[in-house]
């Protein structure tokens, strides 16, 4: 990770030692599934994207009663909307797209399910991304 990439990430998890660590061991974990992806730290979250955004992991603006002290929410996008116990939340900001919510804890949690929904979300951002530019 380039280091003013590691210095961006370092303000945005200021005073969040363990989210920090848990977005680190989540973007080791993703890299090498995911090429071409780069990273975008934002005011709000850090942003996944290869040409086109395909998911996001940020820090909860609150507390919500019920959720772990530690832990980051990672959002998605599909063209379904998932059934899974592991989904806090789903919307359907346009037809046919659906962004998704899963709570992340510990990097347990860092599976084949969740790598197949991040992977449905790359290749959906991959096609978004083809139709604009004209290509197959």
């Amino acid at each position: 990770m380039a280091h003013d990439c590691e210095n961006a990430l370092e303000r945005y998890f200021a005073g969040k030692p363990a989210e920090l660590a848990l977005c680190q061991v989540l973007i080791r974990w993703m890299l090498p599934q995911f090429p071409k992806t780069t990273l975008r730290v934002q005011k709000s979250q850090v942003s996944l994207d290869h040409g086109h955004p395909f998911a996001a992991a940020w820090l909860p603006v609150r507390t919500v009663k019920g959720r772990p002290d530690h832990y980051l929410v990672i959002s998605f996008g599909l063209s379904h909307r998932l059934e899974s116990s592991r989904v806090v939340g789903a919307a359907e900001p346009y037809p046919g797209r659906w962004t998704h919510h899963v709570l992340l804890q510990d990097e347990a949690e860092l599976d084949p399910e969740l790598a197949d929904w991040l992977g449905e979300a790359y290749a959906l951002a991959a096609r978004r991304k083809n139709r604009q530019s004209g290509t197959a």
